[in-house]
């Protein structure tokens, strides 16, 4: 594989050889001839495997200027401290652990590290590769820092991952000189295989990559992971190497951690990115047996997390199943407490079911309040579906995170002021108001592109000089700017009413709820007024 720049390619044409001494390891490196197993005694990885060519890998969060969370399906700056775990390359980091590979996982992000930082450590660690993701909103930004990295450290097999990596991989090679490979889609096991076939990348599955001659070449994508109790538990990663301190979800109990349950999603809202490049339609799921197991995991081994997020784009597909894993958590007395993401045509039933299991909080994607919008968007939900869903959450006490989104095809401002109405009917707990985002690979994107309607793709325009995702549309019916004005306006209209400050303080009066939600107002409010006088 060819590799830029005269001293990178020279090292490429011969087999890297880094002889390391004990010292050389810092303590935290899992070292593949050592049998000590990093996971403790609960044994869930299968037995660390001695891959024929064993490597020495540095997954790596990049640092940015603020708190973003690449993993998220919005990656901005946070506007009520909402920080993601780095999930993808962690589970992939646990893959590549159980291979037999010598591996670190650090997150930049977290720990604060300044570009200079994190070359200095890149140096300290002497990998062979390097994984990262990239995202369209910190693309720019990204370039930059994986090309100084290249530049201070050309030996270095640079490995990117992520949606934006994989809608345009293409493009990404030929505008970043520094990156080797893509890893697109799910990368969990193509990692390994990148590393064992290095010298013929061909053989790889899921990848794009530069020939010898400097072509970019792809190969055909992966097949979607169908066994998916083969993936290790992504929470005895986090214990191995994160701490659980440092991430948070607003709406969340604060320690918690994000799982996955499944992956893929079988619906198709023209607006979502995950489904539309990172983890497909096709809805792939754990065994209940595997999954409670790794709940159970959290209960007895991190007892300072106080919620566990189930991350799956929609939890309750197979609402069979949800019943089962509620069963197993009530049959192994498990006393925990979690949340989901979910969609409105959820029974009654099966939310009693889940909240005799410990789910204190249900996320769910309203996204509209006009019937026609909706459809247009390929939701797939009755705006009755939505109000009888809110009425049993009430009954059962189950509170509600109600997301909204506007911009949408369809919309113009009387289907804006619907969705907010709407949004009032329902009495969620908290909700969110976000102008639609035109994520490169979805069919949204290609709509807004061919109406006319995207002001750039310049991805330098994409954040705002506070770290906040710009309004990307024109509309015939408001600019840019009126878009962005009135998603604050629709915002501070339902927070700041006092039926919703009243119904908020009676409804949290335990001291955990009443600080949770207080945290999160601040952040807010210390949001908007730095809007008002910026």
């Amino acid at each position: 594989m060819a590799r830029l720049g005269q001293a990178a390619e020279g090292l490429l044409r011969r087999p890297l050889v880094i002889r390391l001494r004990a010292r050389d390891f810092p303590p935290r490196l899992v070292r593949a001839e050592q049998p000590y197993n990093i996971f403790g005694a609960t044994k869930r990885l299968k037995e660390t495997q001695v891959p024929e060519m064993r490597a020495r890998i540095l997954f790596l969060n990049l640092p940015y200027d603020f708190a973003i969370s690449r993993a998220s399906r919005w990656p901005e700056k946070t506007k009520s401290g909402t920080l993601y775990y780095p999930y993808w390359l962690c589970y992939a980091a646990g893959v590549c652990m159980e291979q037999g590979h010598e591996v670190n996982l650090v997150d930049c992000v977290t720990k604060k590290l300044s570009v200079d930082a994190t070359i200095e450590l890149i140096k300290r660690e002497v990998p062979q590769y390097l994984m990262v993701e990239i995202t369209t909103p910190t693309l720019i930004h990204d370039y930059q820092v994986l090309t100084r990295i290249k530049s201070q450290c050309p030996s270095i097999r640079l490995i990117v991952g992520g949606t934006h990596a994989t809608v345009l991989s293409r493009q990404v090679l030929e505008e970043c000189l520094a990156i080797d490979v893509i890893a697109r889609q799910e990368y969990d096991f193509t990692i390994g295989d990148i590393v064992k076939n290095w010298e013929n990348p061909g053989a790889v599955e899921g990848i794009t990559y530069r020939d010898e001659q400097g072509c970019v070449q792809q190969t055909g994508d992966r097949p979607w992971l169908q066994d998916m109790d083969s993936l290790p538990f992504v929470s005895q990663v986090y214990e191995r190497f994160l701490d659980s301190n440092d991430y948070c979800y607003a709406f969340a109990q604060k320690p918690m951690v994000q799982v996955f349950s499944a992956r893929g999603c079988p619906f198709h809202c023209n607006f979502c990115s995950y489904p539309q490049s990172m983890s497909g339609h096709r809805f792939r799921k754990r065994s209940v047996k595997n999954f409670v197991d790794e709940l159970e995991y959290i209960h007895k081994h991190l007892p300072a997390v106080r919620e566990i997020f189930i991350e799956d784009d929609t939890f309750t597909v197979d609402k069979k199943r949800v019943v089962a894993i509620c069963d197993e958590i009530l049959e192994r007395d498990l006393s925990i407490t979690w949340s989901c993401n979910t969609r409105a045509d959820l029974p009654y039933e099966v939310m009693q079911k889940m909240k005799a299991a410990g789910c204190r909080l249900l996320v769910v994607g309203y996204e509209s309040g006009n019937q026609q919008v909706l459809d247009a968007t390929r939701k797939g939900i009755q705006l009755e579906d939505s109000l009888a869903f809110s009425h049993a959450t009430k009954r059962l006490g189950l509170k509600v995170f109600g997301c909204f989104m506007i911009g949408l095809t369809g919309d113009n401002l009387q289907t804006i002021e619907d969705t907010f109405r709407f949004a009032q009917k329902t009495r969620a707990d908290e909700v969110f108001f976000q102008q639609a985002v035109p994520f490169p690979g979805t069919t949204f994107y290609q709509w807004a592109k061919d109406e006319g309607y995207l002001r750039t793709e310049d991805y330098a325009q994409w954040l705002n000089e506070g770290g906040y995702l710009n309004c990307l549309l024109d509309y015939p019916y408001a600019r840019a700017a009126e878009i962005e004005k009135l998603r604050d306006r629709l915002m501070s209209r339902y927070y700041f009413s006092f039926t919703y400050i009243v119904r908020t303080f009676l409804a949290n009066l335990s001291w955990a709820e009443f600080t949770r939600v207080a945290k999160a107002g601040s952040a807010y409010i210390r949001f908007r007024l730095k809007k008002v006088f910026r």
